[in-house]
């Protein structure tokens, strides 16, 4: 009995073992083969003591099968009759069978009378901790639908390298906390905003761009008020690098005479834009890096008033109108808030692209996510100093999630600057590579 007993023991730690082993060098595999069929059975089991708990359940009136106490007799035994009768009971959300995902799973229901995909919202917390699960998002697809997806664990503790952009105008950054990646694509969302204090990883993310962008045929300009300290190591790949207000200044009025160039281009060929251009009469796109945006609205004295009304002017031109002629915009800052005046508030609402890293205000959050979910700005709020590289960021698909970028160090981007020279045109064969416009049919 002692040999047997071992054994069993023995078979038991070979088998804790090898899951063990299992779980730790293929997770993917272990998960979709063990893990996932468990936590399957545990979510159907528990929904509707959780669905109850969270206040998502409805009264309805359902007929019952029930018994009635009846006469008493003399003897003491209790006589009871039954019969059909309606009586209110607690109906949870219907849920499809829940579905594996990379890092956790997700789920369909459907929704009960009088229910929005915001009820469910305003209980993801809770749900999160009675699946005990990292967190949980809602979304809709469809009316009467809500999913959710949750997330075992936090994607964005150890995020992978940069990867190779192969799209044009579009980088691969860095990775949402879904376990999908965190995209920025120009075409799509032509303008970024993007806030954060020192050491949040605004810098990085700059890096990255530069990375992704530089071997694509595109021209990159900057605009540095640190004095040029940030982007003057890129310089090789840039085609042009503003580093004083005055200098801003002078190439945003470069900017504008191009678009107003570009406008006579498309004008002339019938074209809203110039991806309905011919590739042969195709200008280069333009992507503007700004850094230290407060840096241009900051006035000492009057004297300055006029320079800075002139820059904010310049600049929200080139946000109104430059998506069409292939100018983009990502601008970079520390402090972003409505006391540098009308000129942020104004180029804030032509920016679709919104980036939130740790801040030191409320209101710099508040500028950037505020017309978004209030539990963005929350959680953006929430960042920890300890994780550079985290973020809130408002999707291409409308909604918002956590996200961190790659590590992109400056030795990365300065090589990858360096390389890609040749792909740097000058700003003097930007600025000329432009055909002339012709008159009018109609007026000449």
């Amino acid at each position: 009995m002692s040999d047997q007993l071992w054994w069993m023991l023995g078979v038991l730690a070979a088998v804790a073992a090898g899951l063990w082993a299992w779980h730790r060098w293929h997770y993917r595999s272990f998960w979709l083969l063990i893990g996932f069929p468990i936590t399957a059975i545990s979510i159907r089991a528990s929904w509707r003591k959780i669905a109850l708990g969270c206040n998502l359940t409805k009264k309805r009136q359902r007929f019952w099968f029930t018994t009635v106490p009846g006469l008493i007799a003399s003897t003491g035994v209790v006589r009871v009759r039954r019969k059909w009768q309606r009586i209110a009971v607690d109906t949870k959300p219907f849920m499809w069978l829940p579905l594996p995902t990379r890092y956790g799973w997700r789920v369909t229901l459907h929704t009960l009378e009088g229910q929005i995909p915001a009820d469910y919202a305003d209980v993801a917390e809770r749900l999160a901790h009675s699946w005990g699960v990292h967190a949980v998002r809602v979304s809709s697809n469809k009316p009467g639908r809500v999913r959710l997806a949750a997330t075992i664990r936090d994607p964005l503790v150890k995020v992978d390298e940069l990867p190779p952009s192969t799209e044009l105008l579009k980088v691969t950054v860095g990775r949402l906390e879904t376990g999908g990646p965190w995209v920025i694509d120009f075409r799509t969302v032509p303008h970024y905003i993007n806030a954060g204090a020192t050491q949040s990883g605004k810098s990085n993310l700059a890096n990255a761009l530069i990375v992704g962008l530089a071997p694509q045929p595109v021209a990159l300009v900057g605009f540095d008020l640190k004095g040029g300290v940030e982007f003057t190591p890129y310089a090789p790949r840039l085609s042009a690098l503003a580093t004083t207000r005055a200098e801003c200044g002078g190439l945003l009025d470069d900017l504008v005479a191009l678009m107003t160039d570009r406008m006579g281009m498309c004008r002339m060929t019938s074209a809203r834009n110039i991806w309905q251009l011919p590739p042969t009469m195709r200008p280069i796109p333009i992507v503007v890096l700004v850094d230290e945006l407060a840096e241009l609205y900051l006035m000492a004295d009057k004297s300055e008033k006029d320079e800075i009304a002139k820059t904010s002017t310049a600049l929200l031109r080139v946000a109104q109108l430059g998506r069409a002629f292939g100018i983009y915009l990502f601008c970079s800052g520390q402090r972003i808030g409505s006391d540098l005046g009308p000129g942020v508030t104004a180029l804030r609402a032509q920016c679709s692209g919104r980036i939130c890293h740790r801040v030191n205000d409320p209101e710099t959050a508040t500028m950037t996510l505020g017309d978004l979910d209030p539990a963005a700005l929350d959680s953006a709020r929430a960042i920890a100093a300890e994780t550079p590289g985290v973020a809130i960021v408002a999707s291409q698909d409308g909604q918002w999630y956590r996200a961190r970028s790659f590590y992109v160090s400056e030795a990365t981007a300065e090589y990858a600057a360096r390389t890609y020279a040749d792909q740097a045109p000058t700003w003097a064969d930007v600025m000329t590579a432009q055909p002339v416009d012709a008159p009018d049919q109609q007026t000449a």
